[in-house]
């Protein structure tokens, strides 16, 4: 039975605080061990092979428990599960901080990924219930800026914290995070109720589960395999490509599928995970190009590196206060069209890069590209389950998530193999002009030992060539992405007067 009260009746206050402080530190915990891996790979004894499997351990954890949340939320209730995956997630921090090898490591960071799986769905759904419709536009401005700014404060925090103390304080520091924000819960958070006991879905989990492991797993590795010409990758393509047909077909012939299918028949929603895939392509995708940019090309410290990325975070604060108050009285359809638009102003400006700039023009375009994803974030968000019965959130949630999830892998992932392929045909290009017989190179006249001084240079350009291609794919993709905005409707506001809000279903 759905559990209502009355808005005025509920410590919304506290509440927001207590689940963005999961959130968040979720958020933050999925980048901030980026940049210390160099760090840890001495520290564990790993190869630079393995000391990947840090990341991407968490990321397969996470991905395979997020469609699991909505069962399990209804089984057990939502505050419940809360509970135990913050406790689980801030020891498993603990552990990772103190973990003596390799083996330890991913062990613990597993069990992260599994734990915090829950923080972002439970939390929109959460937000969603515990405010009235009319105010569901300033819930999503604060659940977009613990899910945004998280992973980018994470490069600039794990650089800090490993170069201040050590790597092992990137996971001791979400220790004071995890309890405040387990007190808050337990605390302010109402009870629910158990609100079903449906049967669970092996089929259906069991073949999202192999699609959504092995298909975080092809991305992951595919660029250091060479993609599609090693066996190991093909193999992963062919289980991802089996798993999803065997769930979609399940889904729609099955009594009582794992997720409610009458979510495929929401507009909204379909066209919200879509948007919520290519945020996730556009975001972390950029994110992860530009630090070693900069490091690399541009010889900035690890510290410089994260200072300049982080007015993107600025630019992305201003603009959920902005669009908070905006929803109200613009179309939200409007207002993630011109976020659209100001990201493709910033991914323009990203293609001007070269190696003789300052830091002055990664700053602007990131406070552009960062007040542009609020105007994406919100909006989409908002729409996506302006039309959802209540019923359905968490459910919606964990998919949403999931879905924006995989978007942020195979973006990076993609971008970085067009990276390599673009740097190795621009290198190739580049290089047949460095011969004796060029009169307009310098030192042409001195032999060939003079002229394969230049081979560094060379890769120098090629590489810069090569992430401004990337950034002007991504400009392409953003502005392809504006006609999905037609096929949404906007949401009807409801009297603030007359609405309750359900905080439990």
């Amino acid at each position: 039975m759905a559990t209502a009260v009355r808005s005025g009746g509920i410590a919304r206050g506290p509440i927001t605080v207590s689940i963005m402080l999961a959130t968040t530190m979720y958020a933050i915990d999925g980048t901030i061990a980026n940049v210390a891996l160099p760090h840890m790979q001495g520290g564990l004894s790993a190869g630079s092979d393995q000391i990947t499997w840090v990341l991407t351990s968490f990321i397969v954890a996470q991905a395979l428990a997020t469609p699991l949340v909505g069962w399990v939320a209804d089984r057990i209730g939502r505050k419940r599960l809360l509970l135990i995956s913050i406790a689980s997630f801030t020891t498993a921090s603990a552990a990772c901080g103190l973990a003596l090898n390799l083996e330890q490591m991913i062990l613990f960071r597993v069990i992260q990924g599994l734990a915090g799986a829950a923080f972002v769905p439970l939390s929109q759904t959460i937000l969603f219930d515990i405010n009235p419709p009319e105010k569901h536009a300033q819930a999503m401005s604060i659940f977009g800026a613990g899910v945004v700014l998280g992973p980018i404060l994470g490069p600039f925090l794990g650089g800090w914290l490993t170069e201040t103390l050590n790597w092992r304080w990137v996971f001791l520091v979400n220790l004071p995070v995890g309890v405040l924000a387990f007190l808050g819960v337990m605390t302010f958070l109402p009870e629910q109720r158990p609100t079903d006991q449906r049967a669970f879905d092996f089929m259906g989990f069991g073949s999202l589960a192999v699609f959504i492991v092995t298909l975080q797993l092809m991305f992951d590795r595919g660029p250091g395999e060479d993609w599609f010409q090693s066996l190991e990758i093909q193999l992963y393509a062919i289980l991802a490509a089996s798993g999803l047909y065997m769930f979609i077909f399940h889904t729609l012939t099955a009594p009582k599928p794992f997720f409610d299918r009458t979510l495929l028949g929401n507009r909204n929603f379909l066209t919200g995970c879509l948007v919520g895939f290519l945020t996730g392509v556009l975001m972390f995708a950029t994110l992860a190009l530009l630090p070693p940019l900069m490091q690399n090309l541009l010889g900035y410290p690890v510290i410089t590196a994260g200072v300049v990325t982080m007015p993107r975070g600025i630019g992305m604060f201003i603009s959920m206060i902005v669009v908070g108050r905006a929803m109200s009285r613009f179309d939200p359809r409007a207002l993630l069209a011109f976020g659209f638009i100001v990201n493709a102003v910033a991914l323009w400006q990203m293609t001007l890069f070269n190696l003789e700039m300052d830091s002055t023009l990664v700053i602007v375009s990131g406070v552009i590209q960062g007040f542009g994803l609020g105007f994406i974030f919100v909006p989409s968000n908002t729409l996506a389950f302006a039309t959802l019965p209540a019923s359905m959130r968490t459910d919606g949630s964990a998919i949403f998530t999931l879905v924006r999830s995989n978007g942020s892998a195979v973006g990076i992932s993609v971008m970085q193999a067009l990276f390599v392929n673009n740097m190795q045909t621009s290198y190739s290009d580049l290089i047949q002009n460095i011969r004796p017989d060029n009169p307009n190179l310098p030192l042409a006249t001195q032999g060939m030992e003079a002229l394969s001084a230049w081979a560094p240079e060379v890769a120098r350009q090629a590489a810069m060539v090569s992430y401004v291609s990337d950034f002007y794919l991504a400009m392409l993709l953003t502005l392809a992405a504006l006609p999905l905005v037609l096929l949404m409707k906007r949401p009807k506001n409801a009297p603030a007067a007359k609405e309750t809000t359900h905080v439990m279903d």
